[in-house]
């Protein structure tokens, strides 16, 4: 019986009721087969939502249940922790900068809104800055960029961590400034710099450019500021 019923669902591309058929307590043949469907769902969602994830290409596991939320980050007005986690943002196409010192946490939230958005099914992809850069000059280079630019098409979110840590080539910075133009009320970027947007003619060559990115960052955007101390710093084996 077994072995029917696995031929059966891998026919239908059932994934899971073969292994579920037997444990969903019966009450009534609706409720049965209501409840059969309802787990096949919750673990393709669950299935989706990790594959998703594989493909962000997160450099590491963060989740927002292992945020430590404290008075060191500043909302802006009529945005608070709510709205940040309840994603609606992506959905509106805006987005959210993550401006402060290094070791405030903001590439933790980064990642870990980005997991949850994942997980709620939105195409997510995660990128050092200093990463991308290297990655747009050298297809430009091998006369792939159109190519890597059509990648982004069917994404919804994208996260560029640590801008401002690296400057950039006059070359790499246009090259930015032309996926940024393309996501412009599009997509919705998380960004985490640690510099204020005063600052960022340091990391792009042109401040003609400059000012035209910021713009475009900027005009639908939630800006979140991290103050205080390192976590690294304070939580260092030296001050235990």
């Amino acid at each position: 019986m077994t072995d029917a019923v696995k031929e059966k669902c891998k026919l239908l591309r059932l994934a899971y009721i073969a292994d579920l058929y037997k444990k969903i307590p019966f009450e009534s043949p609706e409720q049965y087969i209501v409840d059969l469907l309802t787990q096949e769902i919750e673990l393709r969602e669950i299935a989706k939502g990790e594959r998703l994830i594989k493909k962000a290409k997160f450099m590491n596991e963060k989740e927002l249940k292992d945020y430590q939320w404290g008075d060191q980050i500043h909302f802006p007005q009529n945005f608070d922790r709510e709205s940040l986690e309840s994603l609606s943002f992506i959905n509106r196409k805006e987005n959210v900068i993550l401006s402060g010192a290094p070791g405030t946490g903001k590439s933790h939230l980064a990642t870990a809104l980005g997991r949850k958005a994942c997980r709620n099914g939105h195409e997510v992809r995660f990128y050092r800055v200093a990463d991308l850069i290297e990655l747009l000059e050298k297809s430009w280079t091998e006369g792939r960029f159109q190519t890597l630019r059509n990648r982004f098409n069917k994404v919804d979110m994208i996260i560029l961590d640590e801008m401002g840590y690296v400057p950039f080539s006059k070359d790499g910075a246009e090259l930015l400034f032309q996926l940024i133009s393309d996501w412009y009320e599009q997509k919705s970027l998380v960004i985490t710099s640690n510099l204020e947007f005063s600052q960022w003619n340091k990391i792009f060559v042109d401040p003609r450019l400059t000012a035209a990115l910021v713009d475009r960052v900027i005009h639908h955007a939630h800006i979140l500021s991290f103050t205080g101390d390192s976590y690294r710093v304070k939580n260092a084996l030296s001050n235990r």
